[in-house]
């Protein structure tokens, strides 16, 4: 994956600063907010991002609220196009994020499971095939046969989780899901992971967890106001803290 130059701005027509807040909470996203006279206010909120992922590569990206990870992970998911830049992927791509891309909340687990392992490049016959172990993984049970849109936000994780680590994808982009749910789910989303990573995939996680960047992670980048600020090899501790200024 190679970002050369990616930045994505939202143009907002008519927003007064209260409702722009308000639009910025419902997209998830921060940045930088430029205004011009025709009452159009713009959101960058990416500038200038050039990275070079491979494989092996697995980058923790760090930063405050509003610092510009979930757009990124986003973009590198083709969600958010750039608008200006270049983003060449080569190789299939999982998330988890949220609700997750691909998710039908008026269909059943099993029927969801189906969907989005085809949506990754499964096949019928292999999306079938990773069912066993995404009942296992999940624990959801009879919960399986029910619409999602019945699960709480713990039961949709375990589910999003179970399918974007089954299927086995070069690159998988994860936004601070593996921090919820109870100790027993974080403990087995922590082992899949870490079984998942040593197969030399791209792994890109957002997280405000150090334990979890040094657990998977062996480079970090930090983003402040949608600009990477820096990008270094893991050390021996991660300092989640904003640099400070001057």
């Amino acid at each position: 994956m190679d970002l050369d130059g990616v930045g994505v701005a939202y143009p907002i027509y008519n927003a007064a600063s209260k409702s722009l807040r308000k639009h910025l909470v419902r997209i998830g996203t921060g940045g930088l907010i430029k205004a011009d006279r025709g009452h159009v206010a713009t959101v960058q909120a990416l500038s200038d991002i050039t990275l070079r992922l491979g494989d092996g590569d697995r980058i923790g990206l760090i930063g405050h609220n509003g610092s510009g990870k979930t757009t990124l992970l986003r973009t590198m998911a083709g969600i958010f196009r750039p608008t200006s830049g270049r983003l060449s992927v080569a190789g299939r791509i999982s998330t988890v994020f949220g609700l997750g891309a691909g998710m039908d909340p008026e269909l059943t687990g099993y029927e969801n499971i189906i969907r989005m392992a085809m949506l990754l490049g499964a096949t019928h016959a292999e999306a079938q095939a990773v069912i066993p172990g995404i009942e296992e993984f999940s624990e959801l049970g009879g919960f399986l046969t029910m619409p999602v849109r019945t699960y709480s936000a713990g039961m949709t994780t375990r589910l999003l989780f179970g399918v974007a680590t089954a299927t086995h994808p070069e690159i998988l982009l994860v936004d601070e899901v593996i921090g919820a749910g109870d100790a027993e789910f974080q403990a087995k989303a922590r082992k899949r992971m870490g079984e998942f990573v040593a197969k030399a995939s791209i792994l890109v996680l957002a997280s405000h967890s150090a334990e979890l960047m040094q657990s998977f992670c062996n480079r970090i980048i930090r983003l402040e106001h949608g600009r990477i600020v820096s990008d270094e090899m893991i050390a021996n501790s991660v300092d989640l803290a904003s640099p400070s200024g001057p």
